[in-house]
């Protein structure tokens, strides 16, 4: 039954994936392929200020329900929180968030957007990311 949910989730994301669309005034910027599955995710972070916290997260591409649904679920997560809370998220998060056991192939997809995300976090982008300071 709890499988069944999942499914239904995924499906909904899928058919209406949550903060889909462009990000022209993006700070950083990332994107990931899957050639097995013909996945192509990017994604786009705006930034505070202070370069410190995720104002907006963005997505856009092509790809199987497992892909956009996991990026989907992922940009919810993200939004709002700080980069050091960003960079903490794990590929045993991303899956959780699915909550279905997945093939090694689909595993792929499911990590693309999570990828993508990893590339924007290491990206100089159209703008550098200031260290913090300690005590700032």
């Amino acid at each position: 039954m709890a499988y069944d949910l999942y499914q239904e989730m995924i499906l909904l994301h899928y058919r209406n994936p949550k903060n889909f669309g462009p990000l022209p005034s993006a700070d950083l910027e990332g994107a990931e392929s899957n050639p097995t599955c013909g996945d192509h995710i990017e994604v786009r972070l705006k930034l505070d200020p202070d370069h410190r916290k995720v104002e907006e997260i963005r997505f856009t591409g092509d790809g199987c329900a497992i892909s956009v649904a996991s990026t989907s679920l992922l940009t919810v997560q993200v939004a709002g929180k700080s980069l050091e809370e960003v960079r903490a998220i794990t590929r045993d998060d991303v899956l959780k968030l699915l909550g279905i056991p997945l093939s090694p192939v689909r595993l792929k997809c499911a990590l693309t957007g999570f990828a993508a995300l990893g590339k924007a976090l290491h990206s100089s982008g159209p703008s550098t990311i200031r260290p913090t300071a300690q005590g700032a």
